[in-house]
């Protein structure tokens, strides 16, 4: 064989790894068209003009308060864009869970209106003027649980996510998990496309400074303690915020931070290990809930050029970090690319409520080792 003929089986070789790689971006591309095509109306505010839900009485109804990065909406059902805001919205809505609701399952309406009686809807949107309307509104619904059960459990969503997206999963996971206290959702500028990851990104970055003040309006309520569950790429601006609470000093300063519940967080896990050695009083209640099934983080790994996620990562290395490892890998779900485990397996929703309404709301102390026996249960449970 000649120079010439090697270098000419080199290019055919070369050409053929190429069209390979393209082969796999085209069918990805695809595969994250299809998904997009597929997303249900959002339906905030929109209610049944026959079927009003205060007519169905079997249903159950969550109030979710909402801090949020995104800038109002003025088309129907929407109630909050995919466009950033410079400052932090304040807002809530009243969530009907339908009567034939299954645990881990949303029954989300494919069209407008909902029906109640067999759907999830959100109504009575209300924006708040100010922190102190919104610290106000919070107190009294804290006020309705008996003392010892005043908490918040503030929800962080992931990635291609919409606000009705997430009001509705953290409305679930409440019912669900049989969660006493008050739900608030953290909702982030996602533009809610699957196309957008570095969008997301960007938005999940830009969106720390505010979790991190609004800490610092949880810790203005009558809350007497409050955790905290991030999902997916909601997990960075989490650990960012707490980050920037702790280099201030100010960091649960009155004691109420109780756990923090990391769900398949898709972090770069070099940069996590960094996050944690920064903490300059860095809570002991971190809790990570890893799959190695996790589709989404493989999709997540591959635009990221190949560094391992923190939710798909190797549990005894992210163990050696300080923090509580639950592996949820031989666990099933209800459809979510095993990438929402914590709210979509039935068992382990209601497991991971149990361990948090156990928890003692006056000794921070006891609070902790008991969601941590709850889950390292459940990893016990799971592995044999």
């Amino acid at each position: 064989m000649t120079v010439a003929d090697h270098e000419r089986e080199k290019g055919k070789g070369m050409n053929s790894g190429l069209l390979h790689a393209w082969s796999k971006c085209l069918i990805l591309v695809a595969a994250l068209t299809l998904a997009s095509c597929s997303r249900p109306p959002s339906i905030i505010g929109v209610e049944h003009p026959d079927i009003p839900v205060a007519s169905i009485e079997d249903a159950s109804i969550k109030k979710v308060f909402i801090a949020t990065t995104r800038s109002p909406s003025d088309k129907p059902g929407v109630f909050l864009s995919a466009n950033r805001s410079k400052e932090l919205g304040l807002a809530s809505v009243d969530v009907s869970i339908p009567p034939i609701h299954e645990a881990g399952n949303l029954e989300r309406p494919k069209r407008l209106p909902p029906d109640p009686r067999t759907e999830f809807t959100v109504i009575n949107p209300v924006i708040y003027a100010s922190d102190a309307a919104f610290v106000r509104e919070l107190n009294a619904a804290l006020m309705e649980w008996p003392k010892g059960k005043r908490e918040i459990l503030l929800f962080i969503h992931g990635y291609n996510t919409s606000t009705t997206d997430a009001v509705l999963r953290l409305a679930q996971f409440a019912h669900d998990s049989g969660f006493e206290g008050v739900p608030i959702l953290f909702s982030w500028a996602s533009a809610s496309q699957t196309a957008k990851y570095v969008f997301d990104l960007n938005s999940a970055l830009i969106a720390r400074e505010k979790v991190s003040r609004l800490s610092f309006l949880l810790d203005q309520t009558n809350a007497e303690t409050y955790d905290i569950l991030a999902h997916s790429m909601g997990t960075l601006p989490t650990m960012e915020g707490l980050l920037e609470r702790s280099r201030q000093g100010q960091l649960n300063r009155r004691g109420r931070l109780g756990n923090v519940i990391l769900a398949s967080p898709d972090i770069d896990l070099d940069l996590f290990r960094s996050q944690l050695a920064q903490f300059v009083d860095r809570p002991d209640n971190f809790f990570v809930l890893l799959s190695k099934d996790d589709r989404a983080l493989r999709l997540s790994r591959f635009i990221a050029g190949g560094v391992p996620r923190v939710g798909a990562a190797n549990a005894e290395e992210l163990a050696g970090l300080g923090v509580t490892v639950v592996d949820l890998s031989e666990v099933e779900d209800n459809g979510t690319l095993s990438h929402a485990k914590f709210a979509a397996s039935p068992d382990i929703v209601k497991l991971i409520g149990r361990g948090l309404n156990q928890a003692s709301r006056f000794d921070q102390s006891e609070a902790t080792p008991q969601l941590e026996d709850t889950l390292v249960a459940l990893s016990v449970r799971i592995l044999f």
